[in-house]
């Protein structure tokens, strides 16, 4: 553990690409380091999160597994061990590929640790990445400052998985964003405990109308229909099986025409399961503030701000509201903003909405989703709306069937020696990648492959001319690449 040691792999960033990258990596033989700027790993899944996708959508529409790898064994570790809830593949759900396999966010996290020191990754944590060392196009380590104050770290393979592509800009690769003005709302989720779920589920029972039901309906043949989704409420006793809820339209109006509710986002939330199957709920959706760049701390700065503001209406609307919540109290605020849109890296190959709609399979694949393409957020009080200028990026696998990841979107262009994995891989804005299970796929993809670079003494670049090797290795630990499971 020193700064004159030259690394196989270097890792940047630990949220939830990051582990599953150091884990691919080292699990190739790679003398790996793994970088994080704060105290701990789990990013969107413990610091911004849990978001209500930790985990979910892992089956597609079609009822098939799209999801596998380091997921999959992750969440098999926590069910085993109690961190977990079942797959909740409830009917209405099932068909519409939104379904949830919770697991607790801070065990979580605790498991990254465990498996980081049985698999050798080094950690080095309270460190920022400032910097990146270059010769001739291709990156040969970074630069660090942390309580040694200022240090360059060698590596023959460093990956970006910062989730805004804070390394791949700082070593000079073409990165694609949008403006200020287009860019999605960003927010700050909190948990809470000590809610009634019995009271609750007697006023979603008796109110079935008053939620959403938009987000369960697909334009699939035999898809749900409204009717459904309304009996699903109607006859629901366990909140599990809703799994999320959105809405309380008649409250919320209700409240926001007496002053209690405030005009960015919609009210609802999502679960996460403790210890003895002990089901809290975890707001995500309940503040949200636009118009700012994760490349602008002073942006980010007045997001934090704002969006406290605005949880703090939202939580009293629910205590003075919401039956279920008179004696519920918050456990957790995040410590970091959930950033919904970001810098991609411009790479290789660019995942456009067209791929996405086709269920596109490619040659080169590391990974499969079946999320849908164009789904934007507004700060509206539909949160779930999405913006009526893009309504034309929306586009939903044909079929309900899964589309393919290739390994060519996590290689920057012109920049050697450096990969992408996590929300930053290359696509357009309408097939960003930035759900918490895709950033795993791709960071477990991009680990391996730049351990298999470093062995076979070649560049990512030059790995996309045969990647049936690194395809042989994912397959290997559960990754699912080319037919989906049927469970």
């Amino acid at each position: 553990m020193a700064y004159d040691t030259i690394y196989d792999v270097i890792v940047c960033g630990a949220g939830t690409s990051g582990p599953a990258a150091a884990i691919g990596a080292a699990r190739t033989g790679a003398k790996t380091l793994l970088v994080e700027r704060t105290g701990t790993m789990g990013g969107q899944m413990s610091l911004s999160g849990p978001p209500g996708f930790a985990y979910a959508r892992l089956f597609n529409p079609q009822g098939k597994r799209d999801i596998g790898g380091i997921v999959e064994e992750t969440y098999q570790r926590l069910f085993r061990t109690g961190h977990a809830l079942p797959h909740l593949r409830y009917p209405v759900r099932e068909k519409a590929g939104y379904s949830f396999s919770y697991v607790d966010p801070e065990w979580w996290t605790m498991l990254m640790f465990e498996m980081m020191d049985e698999e050798g990754v080094e950690l080095l944590l309270d460190t920022l990445v400032v910097g990146v060392t270059k010769d001739s196009g291709a990156v040969t380590g970074i630069t660090v400052e942390n309580a040694n104050g200022r240090n360059e770290i060698r590596g023959k393979i460093v990956i970006d998985c910062t989730g805004e592509g804070y390394v791949a800009a700082q070593a000079g690769c073409q990165m694609d964003c949008v403006s200020r003005e287009d860019i999605q709302p960003h927010t700050l989720a909190f948990t809470v405990d000590g809610v009634d779920w019995d009271t609750l589920l007697t006023y979603i029972r008796e109110h079935p109308e008053q939620f959403s039901y938009r987000q369960l309906i697909f334009p699939y043949e035999n898809a749900n229909t409204q009717e459904d989704v309304m009996e699903m409420y109607r006859k629901c006793h366990d909140i599990t099986e809703l799994g999320e809820l959105m809405g309380f339209y008649q409250l919320r109006d209700m409240a926001f025409k007496n002053g209690d509710w405030h005009p960015y986002s919609g009210a609802g939330f999502f679960l996460t399961p403790r210890e003895g199957g002990h089901i809290q709920a975890h707001f995500q959706h309940s503040s949200q503030v636009d118009h700012a760049l994760p490349t602008d701390a002073w942006d980010l700065t007045r997001c934090m701000v704002e969006c406290r503001k605005q949880n703090l209406i939202a939580w009293r609307f629910f205590k003075n509201y919401v039956p279920g919540f008179k004696n519920a109290y918050i456990t957790k605020v995040c410590t970091e903003l959930r950033l919904r849109e970001g810098p991609r890296i411009v790479g290789d190959y660019i995942l456009t909405r067209d791929d996405v709609a086709e269920c596109r399979q490619f040659a080169d694949t590391i990974g499969k989703s079946s999320f849908k393409a164009g789904a934007y957020h507004v700060s509206s009080m539909d949160t779930l709306n999405a913006c009526v200028t893009y309504k034309t990026d929306m586009a939903y696998p044909k079929g309900g069937g899964s589309y393919d990841i290739p390994y060519r979107c996590l290689v920057p262009r012109k920049v050697d020696n450096l990969l992408a994995a996590g929300k930053c891989v290359s696509t357009d804005r309408p097939a960003y990648l930035r759900y918490l299970h895709q950033t795993m796929v791709t960071g477990q993809a991009a680990g391996t492959a730049a351990g298999l670079c470093v062995k076979k003494g070649v560049t990512p670049r030059e790995l996309e001319g045969s990647v049936s090797e690194l395809q042989d290795m994912l397959l290997k630990q559960g990754a699912v690449l080319f037919e989906c499971p049927e469970r």
